[in-house]
Parts: structure tokens; sequence; C-alpha cells
């Protein structure tokens, strides 16, 4: 069983995850979805400001984080393994993992905490 926590007040958190979701759903895969706020992030060891900041996935009793949650969950997707492949080649990898970690996930997180005010 593949987990995935998410934030379910990002707008577009929400979004990518409903595809994910209703594909999984569609597909009777092995994954489910929790959002973070309605979830007890102790079963998760990370609190609301750190699941807040990036996807977590787990899997076979190991915690993903950011590119790496991603790449977890597009593997158990056939449509999405080969994203997965890809975004696994030596540097695309690391650029990927700048990119959402210096860009992408602390703009979303921002948004939200904004949002929030």
């Amino acid at each position: 069983m593949t987990k995935v926590l998410y934030n379910g007040e990002c707008s577009i958190c929400s979004l990518e995850i409903n595809q994910y979701k209703k594909y999984s759903d569609h597909w009777l895969l092995d994954i489910e979805f929790e959002n973070l706020h309605n979830t007890d992030l102790s079963d998760w060891g990370v609190t609301q400001d750190e699941a807040e900041r990036r996807l977590h996935v787990k899997k076979d009793g190991e915690m993903y984080k950011g590119v790496d949650a991603f790449i977890k969950l597009w593997e158990d997707m056939p449509r999405y393994k080969l994203l997965a492949h890809i975004a696994k080649t030596p540097g695309l990898y690391e650029f990927g993992s700048k990119l959402y970690d210096k860009i992408l996930a602390p703009a979303l997180y921002k948004k939200n905490q904004w949002r929030k005010k």
C-alpha cells in the first residue's frame, strides 16, 4: 500500500492530487490519499508545518518527501511510470529536486500561509 499525505487546503496541490486519486480509484490501485488537515500527523511522524511544506509518501515502511515522494507515487501508477523513470535520470533528478525544494514548494507554502491570514 502506498499512502500519500497532501495539503487539501492548497488549491494547486488538491487539483493535482484529485487527478491522481481519480486515476487510482478508476484502476483500483492500492493508493490511499490523506488530507493532512483530516489525519493524525503523529502516524506520519511530521508536524503540520512540515506536512504543509511538501508532499509525503509512505511505501513499504519508508517515508519519502518532495520529488522522491512524487517518484514513488508515479511508480505505482501505470500512466505515470515513464514520468517516474525520467524524473530519476541523473541530472534531471538533481534539477527537479532543486526546482521543487527551492522554488515550487516554498512558493506554494508561502501562498497558502498568506491565504490563511
